[in-house]
């Protein structure tokens, strides 16, 4: 809440990502000017019943700050347990309401909860009832802005401390553009911080968002994914970017599945079609690592050789 209040330009956010906005991206994206990180999302009651489910879904360390914690929930219960078992470790808890999948509307969570603002208005007011950190939420549009008004009103009657709202309404494909009307009328209701999430693949972006909605702060899920850099104004993955992607990944262990699909996100424009279907057709680490050797000049050694050198001279 601090970065809020002192803020001397709009915030820089890493969107939630299922499976993708782990520790060692959420390190890497630090390092291209991003100002708060989110966790993938997490369903709430299994984080709370299982040890191993916590274990696997989080892990955070000293660089890790401010994180942000997002759970999915269907009731104020599941997510308060959660919450309470992870304050200690995190800056804020968010609540998912826009997550659009089937399954997750099914089991009546994600963008289920915009269609239900009394179960959100309960999870807000349990959950502040138990924590001291912040509680947020991340809500869609209605295709009625009167619904997303009154939606605001409520979560902000039980405190809620701030707000991201995706552009966009549960149905609406990510090829639509999101509403910028949509995302001002919230935050002109909203007495708390505002951040716009949808179509930030750039600083130009971000530039057009804030000016034509006022929010506090941009966050972006598949600008950041395609490009970790891009708060730092770089329009494309640098290759230093990469670099450090595989460096963090490698030194935290990052299964092979998600390393192989970050830098494929990363890659994608500067490969041409015959080297992106050598390159999707790998499955191992050491493979993948093979190929940037081979095709890149990739060399860890070095790159950590260089960082090791350069933390001695901002030490002198």
């Amino acid at each position: 809440m601090q970065l809020f209040s002192i803020r001397t330009r709009p915030l820089n956010v890493c969107a939630p990502m299922v499976r993708y906005s782990k520790l060692p991206f959420r390190e890497l994206v630090r390092r291209y000017n991003c100002d708060i990180v989110y966790t993938p999302m997490i369903l709430a009651d299994v984080f709370a019943a299982s040890n191993h489910a916590r274990e696997s879904e989080f892990s955070t360390n000293l660089l890790d700050d401010p994180v942000v914690i997002q759970f999915a929930a269907s009731n104020g219960v599941d997510l308060a347990n959660a919450a309470e078992l992870v304050a200690p470790y995190v800056s804020a808890i968010d609540i998912n309401c826009g997550c659009p999948q089937k399954w997750a509307i099914q089991e009546k969570i994600g963008s289920h909860l915009m269609s239900d603002p009394e179960t959100v208005r309960d999870m807000i007011r349990m959950t502040k009832a138990r924590v001291q950190v912040p509680c947020s939420i991340k809500i869609r549009i209605h295709k009625d802005l009167r619904e997303t008004v009154e939606f605001v009103k409520r979560a902000l009657s039980v405190g809620v401390d701030f707000i991201t709202v995706h552009g966009r309404t549960r149905r609406q494909k990510s090829t639509e553009p999101v509403s910028l009307e949509g995302m001002k009328l919230v935050k002109e209701v909203s007495t708390v911080p505002v951040l716009a999430n949808g179509d930030v693949f750039s600083l130009e972006d971000v530039n057009k968002i804030v000016e034509a909605t006022g929010v506090d702060g941009t966050m972006s899920a598949r600008g950041i994914l395609e490009n970790p850099a891009l708060f730092a104004g770089y329009n494309e993955t640098p290759w230093e970017c990469i670099e450090d992607y595989v460096d963090l990944a490698l030194s935290y262990g990052t299964n092979a599945f998600i390393f192989h699909h970050h830098l494929m996100f990363m890659l994608e424009k500067t490969m041409s079609n015959a080297e992106q279907r050598t390159f999707n057709s790998l499955t191992t680490v050491p493979s993948i690592i093979d190929h940037l050797e081979e095709h890149y000049d990739l060399n860890i050694m070095r790159k950590r050789k260089e960082r090791a050198e350069q933390a001695k001279i901002r030490l002198v």
